[in-house]
């Protein structure tokens, strides 16, 4: 083997296998990636792990090759490439090109003629080649200096002359012979009838090649397979044709073209960035832009009170006291440089705040004692308002997207991060006044910053007691379902192994498979419930599954998040981290527990009042996204159901069974309240029946009925889809814009999930701007009036109030007030309010905005 390395990668079959393997991987403007994202990965591991010292790349150009020319069928059965496929090759050759790395191919042939032609000219010239393929095909090239890397087992498998005798019992150059007599699936092309490859390769191994085979045919014991090779010889010659790969193509040959020059790592940070590859961009040795040099003053106490007395903005960033940096007027000062006229600016509400991620800013200074007022323009509000379905981006992706910087993250002081912040806000304003997003910002998700902070603040109080006899009880009922688990199976075994429970369900107690995964029978939440029916063995594995998960997410790790100098815990509430506009929360997420379980509502036993002379007062809108789609699409039956304070249900009920609000039963009360809310989501008449137990024709059937009962429900979704198709987005009432690029999706799955989402997105992100519109409302009243009591949850369409005694009425009346009428519809909104010492048990106090007697 020589010194000098030669790979040669056979492009094409690697992009349809990364195309099949990764899904539906794709940017938030709706390129397909998953093709592009499997061969970068690939082609950096072979730079990195194998390091050669040429390369070359290779592709199929088209179909029309000279085997189709001999064999009409050759590779048939093969669909055409997807679009979604060919849209990407394009990206796929930019990326290789900038790496620096030859491309090679040639109209007629395929990639591995290319191959085989250029390992050919390697021979006697000291070079190693080594090809990266997982076709059989290829294994016919092995030789002295010429092996093939097949990458996908493991590490990979190397096959020298050594390996391939291993695998298939001949020497390399016998390949053609083996597959001449077994066919070829992949390539269609059919072998002859009665001999596989074992039979290939007892045949070979005993004749020595085809040739003498087919000589010697007399001496062929087994009868049949005489017959087969002397009525299919004219088969076998073709196939030999079709197998063997051409070594002569015309192609011009000189080893220094292909090697690797020096990457062009500012074209694939372009490529990277516009395919929102994060992950490789952040891996790129880039060189960093310097940052902008910023005249630094000399700091005088005079410099501050000046700004005291001017109202002026200040830039601010760092996130612990010691780091907290000013810039003002080309001055930079630390927070505690001049500590009380710095706190004194800070608290000031005039002085208008600028920075990145301000939330976090004030919740660690409160911490400190110095209170952050003046919130005013937060560039990460700003970059989530203008693309939603980004993540919530750090300093450094904002810069690379709008200013095409590059920063690292060590690189990034509070002066560098200041000096982006400075000019990010005149590109971020001008967007969103652009787009119509700017009243949203500053009316909406700025003073929300503020709010949100509060709330993270103030906390929530657990009862630890509560939770303490919730986890023993919960121990007690794990152990009792583990043991009928392993009596009902009939041995121990790892209940949390997914190997192990596949072989108890599928091997032992012989259920069917469903689905399956990469790794085998698929064991998910689905699969169980499926089987459910069939053995009793999977519904007491998903009661293990939810019990311990509650356990372990809740009842066990609340009481770990309790902050020693509060006692409570502190969710953080997410403001950036939805495409529709409503909030999260995490460390704990309080969101997600499920309140129809009798766990989940026990979870909510612990969650209580501050003291004894305080209640929770829970204020959930009252059916708000049916009222929001009756305003958007003014259906006159929609409307005047509300209108005339009707049960809804019971309304649609009496229109879609075509009988008096009267005499709708309860079992079709619960039909048309799934038919209610699942229109809001886009639901089909399979899901409807799926849902229901209905048969697909009684499904369609409701939905039928529903639309000719609300027609301008059926416009306003017809109306939605093509607005999506049209502008690329859908808006809120208030604006909000929400990006739909899947919406003209060839895949149908894709699509149909676009267009629900384009029905959904007005309907859910209206229900979110008006309550957050309520919140920050409720919260200035709650300042002006000087109340003590506070806002402490935000689940949905719930608020959670703690209110002392004192000031409940109060409350419930700034409450009511402000979430009723904060945003006027076509129908009344309503809310329902309780109160009580923990979030459990509440009675009501407002039954969708009328008084409980």
């Amino acid at each position: 083997m020589g010194n000098k390395r030669l790979y040669l990668v056979d492009a094409t079959a690697f992009c349809y296998r990364a195309f099949y393997a990764l899904g539906n991987l794709g940017t938030s403007f709706g390129q397909p990636t998953n093709a592009i994202y499997g061969f970068v990965n690939m082609l950096n591991k072979i730079l990195r792990e194998k390091q050669p010292d040429f390369l070359a790349v290779c592709f199929d150009v088209s179909r029309d090759t000279f085997r189709q020319k001999q064999f009409a069928e050759y590779k048939i059965h093969r669909p055409p490439m997807p679009d979604s496929l060919v849209s990407q090759m394009p990206f796929i050759k930019q990326i290789i090109s900038a790496y620096g790395i030859t491309i090679v191919e040639k109209e007629g042939f395929e990639a591995d003629d290319i191959i085989a032609t250029l390992a050919k000219n390697t021979k006697g010239k000291g070079i190693s080649t080594t090809i990266v393929s997982s076709d059989k095909d290829t294994l016919q090239l092995v030789a002295d200096d010429i092996a093939v890397f097949s990458p996908y087992k493991d590490e990979g498998v190397l096959y020298d002359h050594k390996k391939v005798f291993e695998r298939f019992g001949v020497k390399p150059q016998r390949i053609v012979d083996i597959l001449t007599l077994m066919g070829d699936d992949v390539d269609n092309i059919p072998g002859v009838p009665g001999i596989g490859e074992k039979t290939a390769v007892e045949l070979i191994k005993r004749f020595g090649s085809v040739e003498k085979l087919i000589n010697n045919t007399g001496k062929i014991k087994q009868e049949k397979i005489k017959k087969a090779i002397k009525d299919n010889l004219k088969r076998i010659q073709l196939n030999q044709e079709l197998i063997a790969l051409k070594d002569d193509v015309d192609i011009d040959f000189s080893l220094e073209k292909f090697k690797i020059d020096k990457p062009n790592y500012k074209e694939l940070a372009r490529l990277f960035k516009y395919l929102e590859f994060r992950t490789l961009f952040n891996g790129l040795p880039l060189e960093e832009d310097e940052p902008k040099e910023i005249k630094v003053a000399g700091l005088k106490e005079e410099d501050l009170k000046e700004m005291l007395h001017l109202k002026d903005e200040l830039v601010l960033c760092g996130q612990d006291l010691e780091n907290i940096v000013f810039y003002t007027k080309n001055k930079f000062f630390r927070l505690n440089k001049f500590g009380a006229i710095a706190k004194e600016i800070l608290s000031n509400p005039d002085i208008r705040k600028i920075g990145h991620d301000l939330k976090k800013i004030k919740v660690n200074l409160a911490k400190n004692g110095i209170n952050l007022e003046g919130l005013f323009f937060d560039t990460m509000i700003a970059t989530y308002l203008l693309n939603p379905s980004q993540p919530a981006s750090n300093l450094t992706d904002v810069a690379w997207d709008y200013l095409s910087k590059t920063v690292g993250i060590k690189s990034l002081d509070n002066q560098r991060a200041i000096d982006l912040v400075l000019e990010l806000r005149p590109r971020l304003e001008k967007d969103l006044y652009n787009k119509s997003l700017f009243g949203l910002f500053t009316d909406l998700e700025m003073p929300l910053v503020e709010v949100l902070a509060e709330m993270e603040l103030a906390g929530i109080k657990l009862d630890l007691e509560v939770l303490g006899e919730l986890s023993l009880d919960l121990e007690k009922r794990l152990i009792k379902l583990i043991e009928d688990i392993y009596a009902i199976s009939g041995c121990q075994f790892n209940i949390n192994s997914p190997k192990q429970l596949r072989d108890i369900l599928f091997e032992k107690l012989k259920l069917p498979v469903v689905k399956k995964s990469k790794t085998g029978p698929s064991t998910d939440e689905e699969v169980l419930r499926n089987l459910s029916n069939k053995h009793k063995l999977p519904a007491l594995l998903l009661e293990y599954r939810q019990l311990a998960k509650l356990k372990s997410t809740y009842v066990d790790a609340l009481p770990e998040l309790i902050d020693p100098a509060t006692e409570r815990i502190h969710t953080s509430f997410n403001q950036t981290a939805t495409e529709t506009g409503r909030l999260s929360s995490s460390n704990p997420n309080l969101q997600n527990i499920p309140i129809k379980t009798e766990i989940g509502k026990n979870v909510r036993r612990a969650i209580i009042a501050f003291s004894k002379d305080s209640f929770l007062l829970s204020c959930d809108y009252s059916q708000i996204e049916l009222r929001i789609l009756a305003h958007i699409c003014k259906d006159k039956n929609l409307v005047a159901a509300f209108k005339n304070n009707k049960d809804i249900h019971k309304t649609t009920a009496s229109l879609i069974y075509g009988i008096d609000e009267k005499d709708v039963r309860g079992q079709m009360r619960e039909v048309a309240k799934r038919v209610n809310f699942g229109i809001i989501y886009g639901l089909s008449a399979y899901g409807l029946s799926k849902d229901l137990g209905l048969s697909l024709e009684e499904a369609q059937g409701f939905i039928d009925a529903y639309f000719v009962r609300y027609p301008k429900v059926k416009e306003y979704i017809q109306e939605q889809i093509a607005k999506a198709k049209k502008d690329g987005f859908v808006t809120t009432i208030l604006g909000r814009r929400r990006y739909i690029p899947e919406i003209n999706n060839k895949n149908q799955g894709i699509r149909q999930f676009a267009e629900r989402q384009a029905i959904n997105t007005p309907i859910q992100g209206s229900a979110s701007d008006l309550i957050k519109l309520a919140m920050i409302e409720i919260h200035n009243q709650i300042k002006s009036k000087r109340l003590k009591g506070q806002m402490i949850l935000q689940i949905h369409d719930e608020l959670v109030f703690d209110v002392s005694t004192q000031e409940i009425s109060e409350f419930i009346n700034l409450i009511k007030d402000r979430m009723e009428n904060v945003l006027k519809l076509d129908v009344p909104i309503r809310v329902d309010i309780k109160k009580g010492k923990n979030w459990l048990e509440m009675e009501p106090v407002l039954a969708a905005g009328r008084e409980v007697k």
